[in-house]
């Protein structure tokens, strides 16, 4: 897997339409930390993992309260996943590093 660690200039497909964020990733061996900082406001990475390449993680928001379970691969300077949202499904997620 190509090296995730940075900001990422990321979009949600979400039913409200296209969300923006920026996504912080910190890499420690097979472990990650960061925050999504969108629209919603700033959540943080929970149990962020990778393995064979993919990442996987969780975030909380306190409105409406609510976890969202996510996956994503890095290749290069582009990010893809997807964030799975409670009841409104699972939603695309795209990234582009920042310089």
């Amino acid at each position: 897997m190509a090296n995730a660690d940075g900001q990422w200039d990321c979009v949600t497909k979400t039913p409200m339409g296209e969300q923006k964020s920026v996504f912080t990733i910190v890499t420690n061996g097979d472990t990650f930390t960061g925050s999504n900082d969108g629209p919603t406001g700033k959540v943080d990475v929970i149990d962020g993992k990778i393995e064979n390449g993919v990442l996987t993680w969780k975030m909380k928001l306190k409105m409406p309260p609510m976890t969202m379970d996510a996956t994503a691969t890095v290749d290069g300077d582009t990010l893809n996943g997807s964030v799975k949202v409670g009841p409104l499904g699972t939603m695309t997620m795209i990234g582009q590093r920042r310089a």
